[in-house]
């Protein structure tokens, strides 16, 4: 079976769940009621932040990468726009409200097993706020597309090598 949150018990009626064909895949299914549980994807959203040609990035100070540097991002609640989530976790970890401009990238690949399997990555720009580093960050800062610090996250990277590039 794929790798996924463990389902032992079913959500529904309680009965311990088996390994079963359904859809297509091997899934935990329910032999009492018959319910089959879909593993859901974690979704992330990010800001590229562009300013005077330098980008907005973030230190992380949580496990796994902590030290090294990413975008303003995190989770996108169930219930949420992933535009506002973006926005969100740029404000709780930079201090600055920003206004989603465009779509940037929207990366597939889970790169650690607490971590998102989709990243949305949005271009953003700057409306208000003071810059400070806050919540998930000990540290922010604007950089050139050569001065670049150690990065966490193939996301991260793949977005940047292309922002580096193109601009």
């Amino acid at each position: 079976m794929a790798e996924f949150d463990k389902v032992e018990f079913c959500p529904a009626c309680g009965t311990r769940v088996e390994t079963g064909q359904a859809f297509g895949r091997l899934r935990p299914v329910c032999p009492n009621c018959g319910r089959v549980h879909f593993q859901d994807p974690k979704v992330a959203a990010a800001a590229l932040v562009v300013q005077d040609g330098r980008v907005l990035l973030v230190r992380r100070v949580n496990v796994p990468e902590r030290g090294k540097w990413t975008l303003p991002a995190g989770f996108v609640d169930f219930d949420e726009d992933p535009r506002k989530a973006a926005k969100r976790e740029c404000e709780e970890e930079t201090g600055l409200t920003i206004r989603i401009t465009d779509l940037e990238d929207v990366i597939y690949g889970q790169e650690h097993p607490r971590g998102a399997s989709i990243v949305i990555v949005y271009r953003a720009e700057i409306e208000a706020g003071d810059l400070r580093a806050h919540d998930d960050a000990d540290a922010v800062d604007f950089f050139g597309p050569d001065e670049l610090p150690p990065l966490a996250f193939q996301a991260t990277r793949s977005v940047l090598e292309r922002w580096r590039h193109n601009g």
